[in-house]
């Protein structure tokens, strides 16, 4: 094939299966799965995205360019380097106005510095975290449209493993559920009735001071 015509496919972003010695350049969604140790669907979401280029075959094949992908590594590479700073950004998943109110008090008086937002169905939730990115998510399991589960697993197929950590919180505690939600990617499942210490401690928040602490329980 004319040399002009392989560079006019690859600035469309149509790309022909590579031969010989350029087969290596490029990679399969399998394989850079395999390097990123996610699912298939999780690198075909990033590229969907935009998070991930990629081009496509003559007969519609998604593959993606080494030096694309390595590139993609060395940014999650940063981001988890990072991961164990303290969150700067939560989101509040919970249909319950009277709760939402409760958490974002608390989260307040002990956290002044993280920025706090609430969404109060699975839509809303889905669109806040694409913009807001958080550190850490509580998730409330009974919710009207998608329940908690739904919406866990929704967040693990948008985001991967790493982030957010997903703290879900329920008002009707159950072995099962708590089966179900781990299963579904939550890093934790907490009563609604946990108390402030442990619920702060599972979403990775340092301890304040005594005077801090009693003023958060006196909001509760």
């Amino acid at each position: 094939m004319d040399a002009r015509v392989r560079s006019s496919r690859r600035s469309t972003g149509t790309a022909t299966e590579p031969a010989g010695s350029r087969r290596a350049e490029f990679l399969t969604p399998n394989q850079v799965a395999d390097r990123l140790l996610v699912a298939p669907v999780t690198v075909r979401l990033w590229a969907s995205r935009g998070l991930l280029p990629s081009v496509s075959t003559p007969g519609g094949h998604r593959r993606f360019r080494v030096q694309d992908v390595e590139a993609f590594i060395a940014k999650r590479q940063q981001l988890q380097a990072s991961a164990d700073a303290p969150p700067s950004r939560l989101l509040i998943i919970d249909d319950d106005p009277q709760f939402a109110r409760y958490l974002s008090n608390l989260l307040a008086v002990r956290a002044p510095s993280v920025a706090v937002d609430v969404a109060c169905d699975g839509f809303s939730a889905g669109i806040k975290c694409e913009a807001m990115r958080p550190d850490v998510v509580t998730l409330d399991l009974q919710m009207p449209d998608m329940d908690g589960f739904a919406v866990c697993r929704l967040l693990r197929s948008m985001f991967g493993d790493r982030k957010p950590r997903i703290v879900a919180l329920s008002g009707f505690m159950s072995s099962d559920n708590v089966k179900r939600i781990l299963a579904a990617g939550a890093n934790a499942c907490l009563a609604k009735t946990t108390a402030p210490e442990v619920l702060m401690r599972e979403l990775a928040i340092p301890m304040p001071t005594a005077a801090t602490a009693a003023t958060a329980d006196e909001n509760r």
